[in-house]
């Protein structure tokens, strides 16, 4: 039997005969971006395309679009450039790390944190961009003033490719991760340039303090030439978590997902770069950030605990289903 892809209902079943050699690559298959399917291909190109209702993402890591992503080192690996890396591996991607400040922390707590010198980090992002083609930037914990305008010199050359910014300023519990001199500089340097923003309520507020709503807030960033905003309320005391989309100054959908029971450590960061992955991959922003909401939200679902503190997304959460 040579190999094929077979639809039954709404599960889509790949088989190969040959399933262990070297040539097989991964494939992943969604349905309403939930994984229903993993399995191999014996192929070498990568392929993004839609078959409605599915979305079909077959990539390997020969032909895999790659991902630069700026943020801080997290030790204990359950956030920043640790959670880019597995999400992007995750959504067929490769990341290409840059790191923009060291940090002493565990699952409960950032202790302290350095940041990376401005010149070092333009020098990482540098080499990788005069070597390797990228098909979308994600942001992360800055940790500077210096590092805010270190990255808008590098990513303002490069106006075609997307850009998603989680504007981290402050750790899951609280410890301040920059000042309002590294506000301005985001709001100056970094929003005129970013193609998605994902703020939850608190940092929506934060970046915008003269608003009164959070729908006052979004359109405060619209203004500052952001193309898309999407709220996160986790942090809001609703039953469940309302995420809300804005565009062209106007509210164009609010997403509604059951508020699971833990506190989570990188779930920012999960939701950041798998909507990062989906733009490198080649979906609209919409359907980018709706890709995203699901991964994270089943990753959330999955999570584990490896230490006293919060919660891990499980971002391999699919490779473990029937």
């Amino acid at each position: 039997m040579s190999p094929g892809l077979n639809v039954k209902g709404l599960i889509i079943e790949i088989s190969s005969p040959q399933k262990h050699t070297e040539k097989h690559r991964n494939i992943l298959v969604r349905h309403s971006s939930s994984v229903c399917f993993r399995g191999r291909l014996n192929t070498c190109t990568a392929l993004s395309f839609h078959l409605s209702p599915f979305t079909i993402i077959i990539s390997t890591m020969k032909n895999s679009p790659v991902v630069m992503t700026f943020s801080g080192h997290d030790p204990c690996g359950g956030a920043g450039i640790q959670a880019d890396i597995e999400t992007l591996a995750s959504q067929g991607c490769l990341a290409a790390t840059v790191i923009t400040a060291l940090t002493v922390q565990d699952s409960r707590n950032v202790i302290e944190f350095k940041a990376i010198e401005a010149s070092h980090v333009i020098s990482q992002a540098r080499a990788i961009l005069e070597d390797i083609p990228i098909a979308a930037f994600k942001i992360g914990m800055i940790g500077s003033t210096e590092n805010a305008e270190a990255i808008h010199s590098i990513v303002h050359d490069y106006p075609h490719i997307p850009l998603v910014l989680d504007p981290v300023l402050a750790s899951g519990n609280g410890v301040p991760l920059g000042d309002e001199q590294l506000l301005d500089s985001i709001r100056a340097l970094l929003l005129p340039l970013t193609t998605i923003l994902t703020p939850n309520s608190i940092e929506a507020r934060l970046l915008a303090p003269e608003a009164d709503t959070l729908d006052a807030c979004a359109f405060a960033l619209l203004d500052q030439g952001t193309e898309y905003v999407l709220v996160t309320g986790t942090h809001e005391h609703t039953p469940q978590v309302i995420n809300s989309l804005y565009h062209a100054h106007r509210l164009l959908e609010s997403f509604t997902w059951e508020r699971l029971p833990h506190s989570y450590h990188g779930s920012g960061c999960t939701l950041a770069a798998c909507t990062a992955g989906m733009l490198a991959h080649g979906l609209e922003p919409f359907h980018a950030l709706h890709e995203a909401q699901d991964f994270t939200w089943n990753a959330l679902q999955h999570g584990f605990r490896p230490g006293m503190g919060q919660y891990y997304p499980d971002r391999f959460f699919w490779s473990k289903q029937d």
